[in-house]
């Protein structure tokens, strides 16, 4: 790792996610539940953490207590964003919660700053102490802002990691506390060659990152937690809007050995300016996504950002069919909007 953060999650003095925002500590509203999924293999009804889809790329991640909102977009069927120049697309799905319904968050994960991943509803709403983690890019883009600025924004470049410290108990008899470790990872969100050497130029489309999410235990010290020494209980790797491209090579080099226990795959085949007239692809499609299962060979993979705008060329439904084909249908979950599904994280080793 080039560089390790620190953020201290205290659920005691969580920042409001909004500006007027009424459960700050105490009970956390309910998310609407309706359907929930385990391993399709492996499940012995101990789960202990969870991910709630939302819609698009909006996700919750949970565990121990701490919340992880991704990608927020709360915008309803109807409503439009502004994804480049002269390139715009409509909402067809409504989210499964609205953004003033959702539960006390610790922090937001943020892939990259383009309107169907944070539409300006959120941007106007959202509370500016309250914690982002997201690209160098992006952090420009929201602490640059001329009305109110964001001041509460942490840069993470590829390989670069912060940690979430919670304030969980440690493990009674030991120092041992829970963790999280989010690294960014390596996307792109527009073809290698000419294209990006003109978006380089043009600014069009913005860069973009994927995520390891890391679930897991470290002694708490006075001096802090080496990152190292993170003894991990679950891995989630989220692809962002990236194209399979050379650079996830790296990703998975750098695990070497260790497995990614859950994979979220922005899928939908992104067209620019459409799927009426698909000059360039900006998301992976069906079969990039199940190259991209191959390579990560995931013990789960979820997909998700797959229906929810006008500019998807290529429907859940022709993913299910490479799957399907694979015979890899007991390797995949399949949410709908407010469906969750629960997962274990294992516990630290001698605790």
């Amino acid at each position: 790792m080039s560089s390790l953060q620190h953020l201290h999650m205290d659920s005691t003095k969580r920042k409001p996610l909004l500006k007027e925002h009424t459960h700050v500590g105490g009970e956390p509203q309910t998310l609407p539940v309706k359907q929930v999924h385990t391993h399709p293999r492996e499940s012995n009804g101990d789960e202990n953490a969870s991910v709630y889809f939302i819609g698009t790329a909006t996700t919750i991640i949970e565990w121990q207590g701490t919340r992880i909102l991704t990608d927020p977009n709360f915008l309803h069927a109807g409503d439009n964003v502004h994804l480049g120049p002269g390139v715009s697309a409509e909402r067809l799905t409504n989210p499964a919660v609205d953004l003033h319904e959702l539960p006390a968050l610790d922090c937001i994960l943020l892939s990259h700053y383009h309107e169907d991943h944070f539409d300006q509803k959120v941007e106007a709403s959202l509370n500016r102490l309250f914690p982002i983690i997201t690209t160098p890019h992006a952090k420009k883009c929201l602490t640059s802002l001329k009305d109110e600025p964001f001041g509460r924004v942490t840069e993470l470049d590829f390989f670069e990691s912060v940690m979430l410290h919670t304030d969980n108990e440690p493990t009674p008899g030991t120092n041992v506390k829970s963790v999280i470790r989010v690294t960014g990872m390596p996307g792109k969100h527009v073809p290698p060659g000419a294209l990006a050497a003109a978006n380089e130029y043009l600014q069009a489309v913005p860069p973009t990152n994927g995520w390891l999410v890391e679930l897991g235990h470290a002694h708490d010290t006075a001096t802090g937690t080496d990152p190292e020494a993170i003894n991990t209980g679950y891995r989630i790797y989220i692809s962002g809007d990236t194209l399979f491209v050379d650079e996830l090579q790296e990703i998975k080099q750098g695990l070497q050995d260790y497995k990614i226990d859950l994979m979220l795959v922005h899928l939908g085949g992104t067209t620019i300016p459409g799927p009426k007239m698909p000059l360039v692809m900006v998301t992976m499609d069906a079969e990039q996504g199940l190259k991209l299962m191959h390579l990560m060979d995931p013990g789960v993979t979820i997909p998700i950002h797959y229906d929810d705008y006008s500019v998807f060329l290529s429907p859940l439904s022709d993913f299910k069919d490479k799957v399907d084909e694979e015979g890899w249908h007991d390797r995949v979950v399949y949410l709908d909007r407010g469906e969750q599904y629960k997962f274990k994280v294992r516990a630290a080793e001698g605790a």
